[in-house]
């Protein structure tokens, strides 16, 4: 019977793991802080934050405990002022809030000592409301209010390009999705996720060299562990469907042992290595290298024990390992029926089904008839 190759079912894979989702857009900052009076909690003070770029107020009121919490700040320089329960101003200082690192800007404010308040770094005083002169800006606090200005000028250019990426990479369209992906790379080099993206665009067009370049950037990024804010596992499995989509590449450019090598790297990251194994399993049986496909095939069922070509392509290498013995009959090395029986146990109308029953006729194995009744229970 002859071979029958498994590449289709491998390029299938690549397609699905392109599919990327939406990306939502750059973060703004978040702040909170605790107001006292020496070891009195100051309730009920108003606390106004006033940009000092575009002037929008923020106007937020401290809890019982003297607390107070927002979301959703424009990055930047701000004036901070406390007003107490009695309209009185009682503290008021120039602050950034830029969430440096990922982390929430946290102050903490003693009105009886603000010299010692902890705020951003940089912060200047401004004075109370007994004064209505500011001092000079200081080279720090310029140098934060410009920083704050550039990254408010990035986050703004992200966001435009993420609102034009998402509807180009929902309906898989690959020629408009590239550029865009490529000018977010540009403006934020160190958020891999867009490489990641890029290099699947690059791939379903057909740019195979560029892709294996933008992965070869994205996964070492990924791994760095730059981002304080990334979950470790998404992170390591991100980096596994990378190492499988350069796989993929490998195999557009024939270059099997390289495809192998990155498959291999995918299994030992990812948390389900099953489509990893598999995919090792059938570029072997491609290759022809039917023990290895054998054995990439059992740790992918081992992965994965409802995998169903794994076993088709497991029981198709045994067979193809068979020889004929001196009555000149097929003889099959063990597990070769039990493999092919599985196949259709767990497909019964799968493709492979007919190659299947041939197969175990060929070497006189009893094919049960009872699979589609199994399947239904």
């Amino acid at each position: 019977m002859k071979r029958k190759s498994f590449f289709a079912a491998v390029a299938a894979l690549l397609f699905a793991l392109a599919a990327m989702p939406a990306w939502s857009q750059a973060v703004l900052a978040r702040v909170s802080g605790k107001v006292t009076e020496g070891s009195t909690p100051l309730a009920g003070a108003q606390v106004l934050l006033t940009h000092t770029d575009s002037g929008r107020k923020y106007k937020l009121k401290t809890d019982k405990n003297g607390e107070f919490s927002q979301i959703g700040l424009t990055r930047g320089l701000y004036e901070l002022e406390i007003i107490n329960a009695t309209g009185e101003s009682v503290f008021k200082k120039n602050t950034p809030i830029l969430n440096e690192g990922g982390k929430e800007d946290h102050f903490l404010i003693d009105i009886k000592n603000p010299d010692s308040a902890k705020l951003g770094e940089g912060a200047v005083a401004t004075g109370t409301s007994k004064t209505k002169e500011k001092p000079a800006e200081t080279e720090s606090a310029r140098k934060e209010r410009e920083a704050a200005i550039e990254h408010n000028k990035k986050a703004e250019s992200e966001n435009t390009l993420i609102a034009q990426l998402n509807p180009a990479l929902q309906a898989q369209n690959w020629q408009a999705a590239e550029p865009l992906l490529q000018q977010l790379s540009t403006i934020n080099p160190t958020r891999w996720e867009y490489l990641q993206a890029l290099g699947n665009a690059e791939l379903n067009l057909g740019k195979y060299e560029d892709a294996l370049a933008t992965f070869g950037k994205a996964v070492p990024l990924a791994q760095s562990g730059s981002d304080p804010k990334a979950d470790p596992a998404k992170t390591k499995a991100a980096v596994a469907q990378m190492l499988t989509s350069e796989g993929n590449v490998y195999l557009k450019l024939k270059k099997t042992p390289e495809a192998i090598e990155a498959f291999n790297k995918a299994a030992e990251l990812s948390p389900n290595p099953g489509t990893a194994y598999f995919n090792i399993c059938a570029t072997q049986y491609n290759s022809g290298n039917m023990e290895a496909a054998s054995v990439a095939c059992d740790k992918a069922i081992a992965a994965d024990p409802n995998k169903a070509d794994a076993y088709f392509i497991k029981g198709s290498s045994l067979y193809g390992n068979g020889k004929l013995d001196a009555q000149n009959k097929y003889v099959v090395p063990p597990g070769t029926a039990d493999a092919l029986k599985k196949y259709l146990e767990l497909a019964p109308d799968g493709p492979h089904a007919a190659d299947v029953k041939a197969m175990l006729e060929a070497i006189g194995a009893k094919i049960e008839t009872t699979y589609k009744e199994r399947k239904k229970k």
